[in-house]
């Protein structure tokens, strides 16, 4: 009995070890930046507390951030301390600083505005809004992350991984909130440009059709490995029971 107990011990010590180098599921996120409040300075939204959203979260490489916000307010991307503190684009220099989208004070109609950001750089990473001579920034429309590497920019990042420029769309919305997300589900492979050529729209065809497969291989790991685990608690209930 005690050998049969040993061996029961063993084969399920075994197969925890073998759920442990599996690992956990991974997959690129879209984080929509304020959920509901968008993104807008505090005469606005008087309680919106971008650092407090950011709080728990974990930001990796090749992850997106979505802005929803109007045309009276900016997106500027920065790794500059300096330029995040002054709350100040203008002075910023262009290989640590990107304005994804510029405010137009001088519009006669307000229409909202969607961003699509990108994280393609570990580390420290600031946002803010520098119109107005940054009172928006001043009046609470910045915070910070902290991008770790995660599994990685996709291939679909990492031949534009220099490139500064965004990705925008213009939603509808209410003026008390913009929506949660305004962009596929799968953005976080966003197509990559091609030319007009035969060869490189064959190559887009192919890498789309590549990406698929990847999506679907990910979603049946997903399903095989939550079996997987379920099936080891049932197995340790019986055997320690």
């Amino acid at each position: 009995m005690e050998h049969r107990r040993s061996c029961s011990d063993f084969m399920f010590l075994g197969l925890i070890l073998l759920l442990c180098f599996f690992g956990s599921v991974e997959s690129y996120k879209n984080y929509t930046v304020g959920d509901s409040f968008g993104w807008f300075d505090n005469t606005m939204n008087p309680d919106i507390n971008y650092q407090k959203w950011v709080t728990n979260k974990d930001f990796t490489l090749g992850d997106f951030l979505i802005f929803n916000t109007d045309n009276n307010h900016s997106i500027v991307q920065t790794y500059n301390f300096s330029t995040y503190k002054e709350c100040d684009y203008d002075d910023a220099e262009d290989k640590d600083t990107v304005q994804w989208s510029a405010s137009d004070p001088s519009n006669t109609e307000t229409h909202d505005v969607s961003v699509a950001v990108p994280l393609v750089k570990e580390g420290v990473t600031y946002f803010f809004s520098s119109d107005y001579d940054g009172d928006q920034c001043k009046n609470g429309q910045h915070f910070k992350i902290n991008v770790t590497y995660g599994q990685g920019l996709p291939k679909s990042l990492k031949d534009s991984s220099d490139s500064t420029s965004p990705i925008s769309s213009p939603v509808s919305g209410g003026e008390d909130s913009a929506p949660d997300t305004i962009v596929p589900s799968n953005f976080s492979h966003p197509k990559e440009n091609s030319d007009d050529d035969d060869d490189d729209h064959e190559n887009a065809s192919d890498d789309k059709a590549k990406e698929k497969s990847s999506s679907v291989s990910m979603l049946m790991y997903a399903q095989v490995h939550n079996i997987f685990y379920g099936s080891l608690i049932f197995i340790g209930l019986v055997l320690f029971s």
